[in-house]
């Protein structure tokens, strides 16, 4: 170590981990920093010309001009630090420069010949290769300016439960879990030509949601089914738009040209089953902890709009009013959470059996979808997302749902058959140990069960508070006041799916 106290990349791995450490900005968990750190220095050790433009970049708050810091871009762009995973160059610009840093808020400096945005077979880690920006379409009145002159950043103020303390977004290491946000787009009209929206053309498939993500929060889904999605490149805000008084945001690049009602570009999308449309297009179901409370509300396909609120009128039809639902066990903390639910959500069925929702509460509500998920470039099941009052977000995608679910199920059906094989000897090769290795390595898939696939067909939402690492709720089932939404539709086409695929006794390999 120099006489400054400053490392360069002769020195051990330890000493400049520590030095590096004491630069970090506090967004992240103590372990998790350390070990992103301790990642990225090992990988640099044979590279000391990089390391070293790290280690001044850190030291000197960027105040020297670095070269580009790379790694090796994986296959789906992201890197796995502490069993969760990121996009590499948003990991290190949290942990030295912007710890409540959304994705889509950095921008490479021309200068950068690795930045992520290039897609080189290296990624550039370096933060000070990046500058943060505020995209149009995030909305500004939530924002606040710091600093001055034109470096000067927009920092996204953040927001919490109604009863919670401010706390940065910290992650244990042996979490792989995020909670996404996604406020609502600037509602100012864009000066665009309205469309009316027909009730039976559906969305683009393309079609997505804006939101801004800050890492992280939470358990959701099963192990098994833990493929990642394809990723989405980027994931800018989109486009407000007004379509019948609702505020839709429309595809972020890079999907630009599928707008849905312009231009008739899609047509109308055939139907992806024949099978007639179900009575009920969703049910819900309404708990407290983990006891359900009170009858599922069943959604006629007459209604494709209904409001689930804290109000109390038993009347049905197109509301869920779960303030007249008593349950002899409800706690004081229940009854507090309850009151704030309020206008609650609206929950709105396009196509044949898209979902949007739109907050109309006072407070935020958490989902989870796998369709955001997705969106965010996490695996299914990896998240929860935070909407906030007056957002109006798309969360179900059933065209998405029906490839994930044919996916699925032949996965399971291939791996089943082939752990079979396996466990008989069948397969051949330097790993087939009497057959076990190979079989141990298909179980987690041949595990894939019906009740994984149901997961696929279901929606999960609560209210005012939230759960994952941020909270100290760990489980949607340790919230006060939650809804699960099954969706008729989806799974009518798993029953298909189902069907056309019978398990019949695998083959012996020859």
């Amino acid at each position: 170590m120099s006489i400054t106290n400053t490392p360069t990349s002769n020195d051990a791995c330890l000493s400049i981990v520590h030095s590096l450490m004491c630069h970090r900005q506090g967004g992240e968990s103590e372990t998790f920093a350390k070990r992103a750190i301790e990642s990225l220095v090992k990988k640099l050790k044979e590279k000391k010309d990089e390391l070293d433009s790290l280690i001044t970049a850190i030291t000197t708050n960027g105040a020297h001009p670095s070269k580009c810091v790379t790694i090796q871009r994986t296959l789906d762009g992201r890197l796995q630090v502490a069993g969760r995973k990121g996009f590499p160059h948003v990991i290190y610009a949290r942990l030295w420069r912007w710890p409540d840093l959304h994705k889509n808020e950095l921008k490479h400096v021309k200068y950068c010949q690795f930045a992520f945005d290039l897609k080189c077979d290296s990624v550039c880690v370096n933060p000070y290769h990046y500058e943060r920006v505020v995209s149009p379409g995030i909305d500004l009145s939530g924002l606040t300016l710091t600093g001055s002159g034109p470096s000067s950043s927009l920092i996204v103020k953040d927001e919490y439960d109604f009863d919670g303390p401010p706390s940065l977004p910290t992650v244990d290491g042996g979490h792989s879990l995020q909670t996404i946000q996604h406020p609502p787009s600037s509602s100012r009209p864009p000066q665009t030509e309205s469309y009316p929206t027909p009730s039976l053309l559906p969305p683009a498939e393309a079609s997505t949601s804006a939101s801004t993500q800050s890492f992280p929060a939470i358990p959701a889904g099963s192990g098994s089914i833990s493929s990642s999605w394809p990723r989405s490149s980027g994931f800018p805000p989109s486009i407000p738009h007004h379509t019948n008084g609702h505020l839709q945001h429309h595809p972020p690049m890079p999907h630009p040209t599928h707008y849905w009602p312009v231009h008739n570009e899609l047509a109308f999308q055939p139907p992806i089953s024949n099978h007639p449309a179900p009575d009920y297009w969703c049910s819900i179901a309404y708990f407290e902890m983990d006891v359900q409370v009170g009858e599922t509300f069943k959604v006629p396909s007459s209604c494709p709009i209904v409001t689930v609120d804290g109000y109390v009128d038993p009347s049905g039809g197109d509301r869920f009013c779960l303030g007249q639902l008593s349950n002899v066990h409800r706690t004081e903390a229940i009854e507090r959470a309850r009151l704030h639910i309020g206008k609650g959500v609206q929950l709105e069925c396009k196509g044949e059996g898209d979902v949007w929702v739109r907050c109309l509460s006072d407070h935020a509500v958490f989902v989870q979808s796998y369709y955001l998920d997705r969106e965010a470039g996490r695996a299914p099941g990896d998240a929860v997302h935070k909407i906030y009052p007056s957002a109006y977000i798309k969360v179900f995608d059933l065209r998405q749902c029906h490839r994930q679910m044919q996916q699925q199920a032949a996965t399971a059906q291939a791996a089943a058959a082939a752990q079979a094989a396996a466990v008989a000897g069948n397969i051949p090769g330097p790993g087939s140990v009497g057959g076990i290795a190979p079989a141990i390595s298909l179980s987690a898939a041949a595990g894939i069960g019906v009740d994984d696939l149901r997961r696929l067909c279901i929606l999960r939402m609560s209210f005012v508070k939230g759960w994952g690492p941020d909270y100290p709720r760990q489980s949607i089932k340790e919230t006060p006041c939650w809804i699960e939404i099954h969706l008729h539709r989806a799974l009518q086409l798993l029953d298909e799916v189902l069907h056309t695929m019978p398990i019949a006794d695998p083959q012996p390999l020859d």
